[in-house]
C-alpha cells in the first residue's frame, strides 16, 4: 500500500523543510492540509491564483519525487462559522465557493483526491434531523462536482461533527450516494469505541488516517496504542482497498495533539505498516 504523511504534521518547520522532511525518511506521498489560519497553506491565500499555486505545489511535490496524496478542505479553524451546513446562505456559499476551488487546486497539484468535514449540528437554531438534511443535501451536489473533475470526494467523520459515531457515518453514506470517507479509527477510538464497531466503515474508505489512540486520546504514541492496525490492513485489502494510508500525526493545542514526537511516531507507523 502507499505510505503519505500530513504536511502539516510538522507545522514548525518552513513548509519547504517539511517536505523535505517528508521524502527523507522514504514516504511516497503528501496528505496537504488547506487549513484556514491553521497549516501552512490557507485556502484563503492559495485560492487567490488557484492554478499558480497549486502547480508550484505540484512541481515542489516532484522535485521531491512525491505524490499529492490527498488535499483536505477547512474552511475555518473552528467546524462551526462555515460548516457546509450552516442555515446561513452566505456563509453557504462561501464554503461552496471554496470547495469548488479545492477541487481545482487538486487538479492541478496532481491529486486525485479531495477531503472535506462533513458539518455540524445546530440544536440552537433547528434540529438535528433539519441540520443532517442540509449536509446530506450540500455534500450530494459536491460528490457530483468532484467526480465530473476526475475527483473522489471524501469527508471525515471526527469529533464534534454531525457524524461523531460509526452508525451516524454510515447513515450519511447511505443518504448521499457516491460519498466515501477518509477514515480516521481515532475519532471513535478516544470515545471508548472498539475496533469491530468501527470496521463496518472500511467497506466506504476513500482515504485513511493513521496514528495512535486509544481511549481518552485521539493522538497516542504507538506503545499507548489500542488500535489493531494488522487486522485495519487486512480488511482493507479484502475490500480491495487501492487509496493511500496518510500517516497523520499532528502538533496542535487541542485533544493533547502536542504531546507526541512527532516525527519518531510517523517513522514507528511506517515500519509498523510496512511490516
Amino acid at each position: 500500500m502507499k505510505l503519505a504523511c500530513a504536511d502539516f504534521t510538522f507545522p514548525l518547520l518552513p513548509h519547504d523543510k517539511s517536505l523535505d522532511l517528508i521524502a527523507s525518511i522514504d514516504l511516497d506521498g503528501v496528505d496537504i492540509g488547506l487549513f484556514e489560519k491553521r497549516t501552512h497553506l490557507w485556502p484563503s491565500k492559495e485560492f487567490r491564483d488557484v492554478r499558480k499555486n497549486a502547480r508550484a505545489l505540484r512541481s515542489k511535490l516532484d522535485g521531491r519525487g512525491l505524490a499529492c496524496a490527498d488535499i483536505f478542505l477547512q474552511c475555518d479553524p473552528d467546524f462551526t462559522p462555515f460548516a457546509l451546513n450552516h442555515p446561513e446562505k452566505t456563509r453557504r456559499r462561501k464554503a461552496s465557493d471554496w470547495f469548488r476551488k479545492a477541487v481545482e487546486y487538486a487538479c492541478e497539484a496532481g491529486s486525485k483526491h479531495v477531503t472535506g468535514l462533513p458539518g455540524v449540528e445546530f440544536r440552537e437554531v433547528e434540529s438535528p434531523r433539519d441540520s443532517f438534511a442540509r449536509a446530506a443535501e450540500e455534500l450530494a451536489w459536491r460528490v457530483e462536482e468532484a467526480r465530473t473533475a476526475g475527483i473522489t470526494f471524501s469527508i471525515e467523520a471526527h469529533i464534534g461533527s454531525i457524524v461523531p459515531t460509526p452508525e451516524k457515518a454510515l447513515k450519511l453514506i447511505a443518504a448521499v450516494p457516491g460519498l466515501t470517507l477518509t477514515l480516521d479509527y481515532t475519532h471513535f477510538t478516544r470515545m471508548g469505541m472498539t475496533d469491530s464497531r468501527i470496521e463496518p466503515l472500511c467497506a466506504h474508505a476513500s482515504h485513511f488516517h493513521i496514528r495512535g489512540g486509544r481511549k481518552g486520546r485521539l493522538q497516542a504514541p504507538l506503545k499507548e496504542n489500542a488500535i489493531d492496525y494488522a487486522r485495519v490492513v487486512r480488511i482493507l485489502k479484502k475490500n480491495g482497498y487501492a487509496g493511500w494510508l496518510g500517516i497523520e500525526y499532528v502538533w496542535i493545542d487541542w485533544e493533547h495533539c502536542n504531546e507526541c514526537d512527532n516525527i519518531s511516531e510517523t517513522i514507528l507507523f511506517r515500519d509498523l505498516l510496512r511490516r
